[in-house]
């Protein structure tokens, strides 16, 4: 499944060029996907002998959670489709809903059934199927935990074109923003009871303390059944400004970048100057939405001047100093 060269480490320096920040998340979910692939490999269709590590995201909204997700797929050229679990929650055909999650990730494998098998569904907003008060059962979060629960485990499911598609090689990553789980885990800290005599050790205390314990997951709202199904976890952070900075103009694929070659395009030299990326951070930040409306908000921005440049040839530069003041557009030489 995996060449000899694509170790954790390759991993996360491949994420690296298309997700900022985040490093601890991107090592977590580095090693999971490599050992769920070499234990693949390994034990193949054996069950009993292979416990598969299914993900769980914890973070803030516009974090990275499916950004990580869909890059990683690409990395590994294997099928990658996202749910939400929200809809889930919303209807009363939740059966049927998880099928066609599954048909779509065949869909993505070209029609294979075979490839399909050894992909990764990410599932974002699972924090919405906690268990509350006043719902009914029929379409209550407590009962999509269950109708997930087979399937993430690995269990043979009928499509509708009477296809079976098995997924107990398939990683399931799931997702949410856990508002209020930071109060559990406050409340919930129980490794300072050990004794600590150097540095390191207090380290590995502050390390154990910040993960999220299966126990705040069940107070926060999830059966213990269906967080049994998740072992690994991974937490991401609010972005800072300078991370958000970075998302907008360094990686490969990013915002700018897209636009200066669009620019490049019309033969215009596209030129953004960096306190304009500030200012589209400082307004992201406001907005509280975490990366989700960098695209929005430089989108913007662009699509007045891209409006004008490719009627007027003569354009040989565009040049923006502030998100507040018209562009300059400068002739050509």
């Amino acid at each position: 499944m995996l060449a000899r060269e694509t170790t954790p480490s390759a991993i996360v320096r491949y994420l690296d060029q298309y997700v900022i920040g985040q490093e601890e998340a991107k090592k977590v979910l580095a090693v999971a996907v490599y050992s769920h692939y070499r234990k693949i490999a390994t034990f193949g269709h054996d069950q009993e002998a292979m416990a598969k590590s299914n993900v769980l995201l914890v973070g803030p909204s516009g974090t990275g959670k499916t950004l990580l997700c869909d890059t990683l797929s690409r990395m590994l050229k294997v099928p990658f489709v996202s749910a939400d679990a929200t809809s889930l929650a919303q209807t009363r055909y939740v059966n049927e809903e998880i099928e066609a999650a599954l048909q779509r990730l065949v869909d993505k494998a070209d029609g294979s059934i075979e490839r399909a098998q050894q992909g990764i569904i990410f599932i974002d907003e699972i924090d919405k199927l906690k268990v509350s008060d006043g719902q009914s059962r029929a379409i209550s979060g407590e009962s999509v935990q269950h109708a997930l629960l087979k399937i993430m485990e690995g269990a043979p499911v009928k499509l509708k074109d009477q296809h079976y598609i098995d997924t107990r090689n398939i990683l399931f990553i799931c997702g949410g923003a856990f508002v209020g789980l930071e109060n559990i885990m406050a409340r919930t800290q129980s490794f300072g009871f050990i004794a600590t005599s150097a540095d390191d050790n207090q380290n590995i205390l502050d390390r154990l303390n910040q993960r999220v314990k299966p126990t705040d997951l069940f107070e926060f709202g999830l059966i213990p059944e269906f967080t049994g199904r998740l072992p690994v976890i991974a937490r991401l952070h609010d972005l800072s400004k300078a991370m958000l900075v970075s998302i907008i103009s360094v990686p490969k694929n990013s915002i700018y970048r897209q636009y200066v070659e669009i620019f490049r395009g019309e033969g215009v030299d596209l030129q953004v100057a960096p306190r304009v990326f500030e200012q589209i951070a400082e307004i992201a930040i406001e907005y509280k939405t975490g990366a989700r409306s960098l695209r929005g908000i430089f989108e913007e921005l662009i699509t007045p001047i891209l409006y004008v440049v490719p009627d007027h040839p003569e354009i040989g530069k565009v040049e923006i100093s502030s998100l507040f003041e018209n562009a300059r557009l400068v002739g050509r030489k």
